[in-house]
């Protein structure tokens, strides 16, 4: 299969990086005064791995579109902007398969990301999700773990997994679009309150979080039209040892870094995604705790401890 991977972070090299050893045909594509295009292009390695030379390199996007299919990882708010620039090269993308790596939720409309590529591109274009646990250093080293295609479409899962799959990764079939694009995304809102715990010193407190973490983001789901208990794979909770605990997580230390004043340099997804998340849960009624406490923190500037408090020391109240 002819792949192309336009997102040359470390996820989406990752994932060009995993397709490659599998065998595809998979080319990288990144505007040339990126700075990861542009370590690509002068050293070929991101420090974490090193391409081989079956992988191509094109700063030019409509190269990078011949492929068949589009492995597609970018922040998500910039993901409408892309899907844009696609457009706009005039190239007949109908007969394409548009896979997307990333979890988050449009601020500006409180869309899941299938839905803003639907928006923009239409419904008629092959879409899946690729989500699910794991960092791209454990998993250089030859640590495998299990993770999750979804579509409209089983024809496309089944075709995908089947083509995916390897030593490295455990492939199942999802079965609820809504539930895992928003459990995906909610877990890193998730992993910044578990940063904020480590950094007070509260890391005990953990067990808590995610145990009704879990529950309010089921609520969420179920709102919005999918199944509760996708909260409970591993879109979401299946996902909360790589973003609550793992020294890896961008969240997690996001999330720390602030409780101790400091500033974390990379991207931290959940920061966007609390935003996002608060407006969807406005706008279907729903009480997300843990989502509004992150929300405040960092957009209100609320105290951390007096947030907290509100969590974990709230009136007495059955658990389920």
């Amino acid at each position: 299969m002819n792949i192309t991977v336009i997102g040359c972070g470390r996820w989406g090299s990752f994932i060009g990086w995993y397709l490659d050893q599998i065998g595809h045909k998979v080319t990288f594509y990144g505007p040339a005064d990126t700075p990861h295009m542009q370590r690509y292009l002068e050293t070929r390695t991101n420090g974490m791995l090193t391409l081989r030379d079956s992988i191509g390199l094109t700063t030019d996007i409509k190269e990078g579109l011949q492929a068949e299919t589009v492995v597609i990882s970018v922040p998500s708010q910039s993901f409408r902007g892309l899907l844009h620039e696609i457009l706009d090269t005039g190239i007949d993308i109908s007969k394409k398969t548009f896979i997307l790596c990333m979890k988050g939720i449009e601020i500006e409309s409180g869309k899941r990301l299938s839905q803003v590529f639907e928006e923009v591109v239409g419904d008629e274009v092959s879409l899946a999700v690729w989500l699910g646990p794991g960092h791209p250093q454990e998993f250089v080293k030859g640590i495998p773990n299990c993770m999750v295609i979804d579509s409209h479409s089983q024809e496309l899962k089944e075709k995908l997994v089947e083509q995916f799959k390897g030593p490295l990764i455990r492939f199942y079939y999802g079965s609820d679009l809504i539930g895992n694009e928003i459990g995906a995304a909610a877990k890193n809102v998730i992993g910044i309150a578990a940063g904020v715990l480590d950094g007070i010193g509260r890391s005990s407190l953990k067990g808590a979080l995610m145990s009704r973490g879990t529950r309010e983001i089921a609520r969420l789901i179920e709102a919005c039209g999918g199944n509760g208990l996708s909260a409970y794979g591993l879109c979401h909770l299946g996902d909360y040892e790589a973003t609550v605990f793992s020294k890896f997580s961008h969240n997690r230390a996001f999330g720390e870094m602030y409780a101790k004043g400091e500033t974390f340099p990379d991207l931290a997804e959940g920061y966007y995604t609390a935003k996002a998340i608060k407006r969807l849960a406005d706008e279907k009624g729903v009480e997300l705790p843990i989502c509004e406490a992150v929300y405040a923190m960092l957009y209100e500037n609320a105290s951390i401890e007096e947030k907290l408090a509100g969590l974990f020391l709230r009136s007495l109240k059955q658990e389920f």
